[in-house]
């Protein structure tokens, strides 16, 4: 991404709001990545199965998120590297090639959700199949194309524009919810039952996997890196201070919204009996009704679509970064956009020929799964740069900070784990 580099200004004498702007976008445009469609299935299956319990994971994965995109953005702007540079630099070659397969992997499953929730928000909202539908979304390449031959600015407008519709949607349908308050604070406290009721686990490991996205770490690092900073060590460390509060508001954003799909959820679904709702067509035929509001269902159906246009614009910087970082290897911006749909399309093709809807859901809600599988291969190379003096310099974060990242690091590993093991013994 060095064509975009300091290419998106920051005037030197602004203070205060003025040089947050600044460097408001990059957080926004990662914080995609945490409501993407893969979100609404997790989301919804826990809403509606348990209703407020899986508030605590929600809440648990998006603090994981804050800090992790914390540490991303502190490499880049302090390393001129990203994630997958400063693994090229630093890991030998068969390492690199694994890394990189597993955030291909991490691309292409984050791609099926884009697929899949797109493909579902245009059948609902205009009755295409969702084959059709699944298809169309290849022409989502001439969008990212148009917007980033405009500029970055423009391209992060557009995002944040449709986070805002996203916003907007989902604050009328929890209004409409009227959940019980006390029921939500009692969610927001962990439960033990998440660690011993497998099909919790199952759904909590989902939610984290859909939150804490990997190849959202090697975006980061990159995209901080188009603001026009001084390259100087205050320049730098001033810069860390307001790409973290971007990150950090832009993702409390991406909180509120995961907590409206689950409270609403469990508001319309759980609390009135309907606990088998898993499917995002089922749960915006019940939307409306169950609700009381005409415009539930519909509004829902809008914000998905929003979701997965906005989603594939990250998905298409993430896998240009990631190729170019480990590889060197560079692809056009719409080449690269139809190799990595072209691959998603294909197991939802079949997923749906196959088994119809509900067989495009299940992969929905595997998919996040999967993402959550590699997520180790994203965050164990950043802790350990983030730490590294020799690296970082005066940048390297203090050993208070690395062991929060190492425990955060162990949360993910040791879930992954559970879930592996309940799913060997046929128990997931």
């Amino acid at each position: 991404m060095f064509e975009v580099n300091a290419t998106v200004s920051v005037p030197r004498d602004a203070t205060g709001w003025r040089r947050l702007l600044a460097f408001i976008g990059p957080g926004y445009l990662v914080s995609v990545g945490y409501m993407d469609p893969g979100n609404w299935a997790t989301d919804l299956a826990g809403g509606a199965g348990f209703g407020y319990t899986l508030l605590s994971v929600i809440m648990l994965s998006n603090l994981m998120a804050i800090l992790l995109q914390a540490l991303s953005a502190r490499l880049g702007i302090a390393t001129g590297l990203d994630l997958a540079q400063a693994c090229r630099e630093r890991f030998p070659m068969p390492v690199n090639v694994a890394l990189w397969l597993a955030c291909e992997a991490a691309i292409i499953a984050c791609d099926l959700a884009e697929v899949i929730g797109t493909a579902i928000a245009l059948q609902l909202l205009f009755g295409i199949p969702l084959l059709l539908g699944a298809v169309i979304t290849v022409l989502d390449a001439v969008i990212v194309l148009l917007l980033m031959n405009r500029g970055f600015r423009y391209l992060e407008a557009f995002v944040i524009g449709l986070l805002a519709v996203i916003a907007a949607c989902f604050l009328v349908q929890v209004v409409a919810a009227a959940p019980p308050l006390a029921a939500i604070l009692r969610g927001i406290v962990p439960s033990p039952a998440i660690l011993t009721e497998p099909g919790m686990l199952y759904v909590a490991i989902g939610i984290i996997g859909a939150t804490v996205m990997p190849h959202n770490l090697y975006l980061h690092s990159s995209i901080v890196q188009t603001r026009a900073y001084d390259r100087t060590e205050a320049g730098r460390r001033d810069a860390i201070r307001w790409s973290t509060w971007d990150s950090t508001l832009a993702l409390m954003l991406a909180l509120f919204i995961n907590a409206a799909i689950l409270i609403v959820a469990a508001a319309a679904f759980h609390d009135s009996g309907h606990r088998d709702v898993v499917e995002i067509a089922q749960a915006y035929r019940l939307m409306s009704p169950l609700l009381g509001l005409g415009v539930a269902s519909t509004l829902f159906a809008v914000a998905l679509l929003a979701a997965g246009m906005n989603s594939t614009i990250t998905g298409t910087l993430a896998g240009q970064i990631v190729m170019e970082g480990f590889l060197h290897l560079r692809l056009p911006h719409w080449a690269r956009r139809l190799l990595t749909r072209g691959l998603a399309i294909v197991p939802v093709v079949v997923a749906t020929a196959l088994y119809g809807p509900s067989g495009a859901d299940r992969l929905l809600v595997f998919s996040q799964v999967v993402l959550s599988m590699q997520l180790p291969f994203a965050v164990v190379p950043l802790v350990l740069f983030v730490s590294d003096r020799r690296l970082m310099g005066p940048f390297a974060i203090t050993r208070r900070m690395a062991a929060l990242s190492w425990l955060a690091a162990g949360v993910i590993l040791v879930l992954n784990g559970k879930l592996l093991w309940d799913m060997a013994l046929g128990n997931g």
